[in-house]
């Protein structure tokens, strides 16, 4: 299965894709957040149950990953999506139309009626690209995960009912 965007394409992650997705996850503006490159592959490439990854192409060239992931209980039924963009295709709009791309296909075909995404509370680049798409902060999630150097860092939790997703502009 393939979701294309407006223009970035996402595919299901392969085998063949692992090399250019650890050149992506040890880029330094990627792995700042994201952690070691080779334990973060591992789970990119092999993923629980309940998550799916995708790799980001924009003009024949694998610049990203994307994954999503479920949350089956019935009450409590959503998804949440993570990204990595390398930096060099940071600045195109290809994180943007990738998630609205992801985010369309969560609503409207697997039926969710809210998504969430949970950034590093100091990663502002990421987050305005978030609320430009119409995902809005819940709360901040308080020492929330390890970052690479060791220490704790607080998370930002945001959400998105279906109503809210935005239209993407090309930047």
């Amino acid at each position: 299965m393939e979701l294309h965007g407006s223009y970035v394409r996402l595919r299901p992650v392969a085998a063949r894709d692992a090399t250019r997705l650890r050149e992506v996850l040890a880029d330094p503006t990627v792995a700042r957040w994201w952690g070691d490159p080779d334990e973060e592959l591992a789970g990119v490439l092999e993923p629980d149950e309940d998550t799916a990854s995708f790799v980001i192409e924009y003009a024949d060239n694998v610049v990203g990953l994307i994954q999503y992931s479920e949350e089956p209980t019935p009450g409590y039924r959503h998804a949440g999506i993570d990204i990595a963009v390398h930096s060099d295709w940071h600045g195109r709009g290809v994180g943007t139309d990738a998630i609205h791309t992801l985010a369309r296909y969560l609503l409207d075909v697997r039926g969710h009626h809210r998504l969430t995404i949970d950034p590093a509370a100091d990663n502002a680049s990421a987050i305005r690209v978030y609320k430009r798409l119409g995902f809005r902060p819940v709360g901040l999630l308080r020492q929330y995960e390890r970052a690479p150097e060791g220490h704790w860092r607080d998370g930002l939790l945001l959400d998105l009912l279906a109503t809210e997703l935005r239209p993407v502009a090309r930047s």
